[in-house]
């Protein structure tokens, strides 16, 4: 049976030797054969297809990981992942690009004319069919969209959406928005009482920008052009084993530690650090903020579906709500949804009772 050198086939797929070695230990990909006596590596003909791939995922910064998924699925399933983790290279590129932008800004002391925009919003928390109290949080304004899922009681979550209504980014200059931002977050929750503790998902519009604060398992998604988006990572235990491979996302779905969390605001200062990022808001986009007991029973499509054909954000807010509880609503659940309009004043809020809820 044919078999190629190291040497060869390195040239025959674009990979160097020590690439393949790293490669082989890493089980990404193994030689055919290993000489047992002087441990030379060969290669099938049949694997340069392979490799070639390995070799373009690696050319674009796929992480070793998420090359692992993508060759261990059918061609469209692998198109569909690639397709999945550059929607997030694009999402975190603008995101930096925003900040890079606002920083030179800040930097030279000009200013971007820009349009004006504002929120029409809506927000809601439901305690479900099986919990016995509501500890969730959700609060919108014409600046300020946040949800937050308190445990050990409701006081973390309210806390963390109090500290952001007090929160104000006019008084500050852009370069210490997201600075500023963080220590807000973080004393917020200061007077909790021990052992409670929260996610945190906020989204915070100055000017034409969108600062975004996310901590937990919570999510914020995008409505964009008929596409939605997932702008958040969650910070669990299940997440962090998809990353690196260990978990398939079907496996982390169903996983029973799917809820334990690596991130949150509580009394823990070193697990209590959350994303930041700075986000262009434009008019015609839709976001989507909730607590998990909407994200783990609804599926993406069915949120798609629902953000996308009901044009009012308070109905689609209790259509959403009523899609979990049609799944049992095994948790709490808050929601927020907001639409970015330009040129008006900013309306639609629910009452203040509904809006902020725990």
């Amino acid at each position: 049976m044919e078999r190629l050198t190291i040497g060869a086939f390195a040239r025959a797929c674009g990979l160097s030797p020590k690439a393949l070695r790293l490669y082989d230990e890493s089980g990404l990909l193994r030689p055919a054969e290993v000489d047992p006596l002087s441990g030379y590596r060969f290669y099938a003909p049949a694997q340069v297809e392979r490799a070639r791939l390995v070799a373009h995922l690696r050319r674009i910064g796929v992480p070793l990981a998420r090359i692992q998924r993508i060759c261990a699925l059918d061609p469209a399933g692998a198109a569909a992942e690639l397709r999945g983790y550059w929607d997030g290279v694009l999402a975190d590129t603008a995101a930096r690009q925003d900040l890079v932008t606002l920083l030179v800004e800040h930097l030279t002391g000009s200013t971007t004319m820009t349009e004006s925009l504002g929120l029409r919003y809506a927000a809601r928390t439901d305690r479900g069919l099986v919990r016995a109290r509501n500890e969730d949080s959700a609060y919108a304004d014409a600046g300020l969209l946040a949800v937050a899922d308190g445990y050990g009681g409701p006081e973390a979550a309210g806390a963390a959406v109090a500290a952001l209504r007090r929160f104000d980014p006019a008084r500050l200059g852009p370069g210490d928005l997201l600075n500023a931002l963080a220590q807000a977050v973080a004393a917020g929750v200061d007077d909790a009482p021990e052992r409670t503790g929260t996610t945190l998902t906020a989204l915070l519009l100055t000017g034409s920008r969108l600062a975004l604060v996310h901590i937990g398992d919570s999510r914020a998604y995008l409505l964009r052009d008929g596409e939605l988006y997932q702008i958040t990572h969650d910070h669990t235990l299940v997440q962090a084993m998809v990353d690196e491979g260990r978990l398939t996302a079907a496996e982390a779905a169903s996983h029973p530690q799917r809820s334990l969390l690596l991130r949150a605001l509580g009394p823990d200062g070193d697990a209590a650090r959350p994303d930041l990022s700075l986000h262009t808001a434009r008019a015609g986009d839709r976001y989507l903020l909730c607590s998990d007991g909407l994200s783990t029973v609804v599926p993406e499509q069915r949120l798609h579906t629902a953000l996308s054909s009901i044009a009012d954000p308070e109905q689609a807010v209790q259509q959403l709500i009523t899609l979990a509880n049609r799944a049992g609503g095994p948790d709490n659940i808050a929601c927020a949804v907001a639409d970015v309009v330009a040129d008006v004043v900013a309306a639609g809020a629910v009452a203040a009772g509904d809006a902020v809820a725990g």
